[in-house]
């Protein structure tokens, strides 16, 4: 399997992984969001998958994650790490303000890398 594949598959699991956030919040406000133990779960779950894929992409191929250095990759893969090992101290009006603020243009990002490498 080529890297460019594999980028490619990445790629996408970030943005089923952003639909899936996108889906679980969409008739919520931050209330309703720190309220639901059942959206924060699955919300931080899908956070792991696209902080993974990032780190991914920036393992088997660093050359495409330089050339697209406007992308947030290690940021991502950070935030991963901070709700996968800090499951006890994640803020979660960070995540919320992350989902409403930073997921759309990131979203956007992605979805437009996959259609450049498909």
């Amino acid at each position: 399997m080529s890297k460019a594949l594999r980028v490619t598959d990445y790629l996408g699991h970030m943005l089923e992984a952003m639909e899936r956030i996108d889906r679980y919040t969409a008739d919520m406000d931050e209330a309703a969001f720190l309220e639901s133990e059942l959206v924060q779960d699955a919300v931080i779950r899908n956070i792991e998958v696209i902080g993974e894929a990032s780190n991914n992409i920036l393992r088997t191929d660093p050359a495409f994650a330089a050339q697209h250095e406007d992308v947030p990759w290690l940021v991502m893969y950070t935030m991963r790490n901070r709700v996968a090992h800090g499951y006890d101290k994640v803020d979660l009006e960070i995540v919320w303000r992350t989902i409403a603020r930073d997921l759309p243009g990131l979203y956007r990002q992605v979805r437009a890398l996959l259609g450049a490498s498909t």
